[in-house]
């Protein structure tokens, strides 16, 4: 398997403790891709999971960790239109870890109430 992270000069132990800040569920939906060279590629891309703070994608096209993207995708009848950077990728699973930035509050709380929807 090969993984990228942004953390590859921690300690093993260190580099897959779960140091996520927020919840994660499972939630499977399209996202697009801002970009117009990506659109093309942005119908293959849909998530894994889902939480506050960013998201797993399932996507073919690949991405330098550390990269910026900008994400349309709707979730439970919500849009957002959210800016990530790529915190992980997984060659092998074609998978990558976005961590959302620069999040405004409203959409934060929005994200929050449609990541506690999953939970019921």
């Amino acid at each position: 398997m090969t993984t990228k992270s942004a953390d590859m000069t921690e300690s093993p132990a260190a580099l897959y403790a779960n140091r996520r800040s927020h919840e994660r569920v499972a939630a499977t939906f399209d996202v697009r891709f801002e970009q117009t060279q990506d659109a093309a590629r942005a119908l293959r891309a849909y998530s894994l999971n889902l939480s506050a703070g960013g998201l797993c994608l399932r996507t073919r096209r690949s991405y330098d960790v550390g990269s910026r993207v900008r994400l349309q995708m709707s979730v439970s009848g919500e849009d957002f239109e959210l800016e990530g950077i790529i915190s992980w990728v997984r060659d092998d699973a074609e998978a990558i870890g976005v961590r959302f930035v620069d999040v405004k509050e409203e959409d934060q709380l929005r994200l929050q109430r449609v990541v506690g929807s999953f939970k019921r």
